[in-house]
């Protein structure tokens, strides 16, 4: 394994599933309230968000970061 992912959380983990869960347990509402990213509060779609977010490094690392504070909940 590499050393690298030792320590990642998130190893393994595709950014769909994370969309797909936070969705589910925010509602895009609240998301886009969390996040400020005008994909989730603008006719929101998981496809047009995942679009946004690999191409934006910044707004990924939010999703993550959200994601790892929902999960440790």
């Amino acid at each position: 394994m590499n050393s690298e992912q030792l320590n990642n959380p998130l190893h393994g983990i595709k950014l769909a599933d994370i969309m797909e869960y936070l969705v589910d347990y925010y509602g895009w509402e609240t998301l886009g309230e969390k996040i400020r990213i005008n994909s989730f509060n603008s006719n929101p779609s998981i496809k047009s968000s995942l679009t946004f977010l690999r191409k934006t490094p910044w707004a990924r690392e939010k999703v993550e970061q959200l994601y790892l504070k929902t999960k440790s909940k």
